[in-house]
């Protein structure tokens, strides 16, 4: 795992693995962000920090093929990605965040390509993710990475309506 010159140039590391701390920097950076982002209210926080709690919890156990990608410059969290593995070989991408401190560096597009790399080394079959209409720099970088959109819905949550979006990616010719 090599971290492109830019992002090294920043400072920035990537470990694999929790330390104290680190949940509720990322907790915190991901929804004041997304909240001025795109106006997602505190349930969207309690909602992530859920998603992360749990991944530490069932790691804790020694679960399976999950993993995570946290990037930190100068010990603060500045960015993340989940795989979690889901049944019949599937892997699942969550809480894609970049800190608008790194904006602009390759550090999202590296981050996603990074656990597509990780998915087809350890054998998954397809990789999903949800998301919502409006966060088009992440559906961009998706989408070129050849996440296709498969489902869509209406839902009201964290503090407005929003389109649910579910992509899947197909690892099956490659795996």
């Amino acid at each position: 795992m090599k971290l492109p010159s830019k992002i090294q140039s920043a400072g920035i590391v990537v470990q694999h693995e929790f330390v104290p701390g680190d949940l509720g920097q990322l907790i915190h950076i991901h929804g004041v962000q997304n909240f001025a982002d795109y106006g997602f209210n505190e349930v969207h926080e309690a909602y992530c920090a859920r998603i992360a709690a749990d991944f530490i919890l069932d790691q804790s156990k020694g679960r399976g093929r999950s993993r995570v990608w946290l990037t930190k410059q100068a010990e603060k969290v500045v960015g993340s990605i989940f795989i979690v593995e889901r049944p019949g070989n599937a892997a699942q991408l969550r809480l894609l965040f970049v800190d608008i401190s790194v904006r602009g560096i390759g550090l999202g597009r590296w981050l996603v390509e990074e656990s597509i790399r990780y998915c087809q080394s350890a054998g998954f079959r397809s990789v999903c993710l949800w998301t919502v209409e409006g966060l088009d720099r992440a559906m961009s970088v998706y989408e070129s990475v050849g996440f296709v959109r498969v489902e869509e819905k209406c839902a009201q949550n964290w503090g407005q309506s929003n389109v649910e979006v579910r992509l899947d990616l197909d690892l099956s010719a490659t795996n």
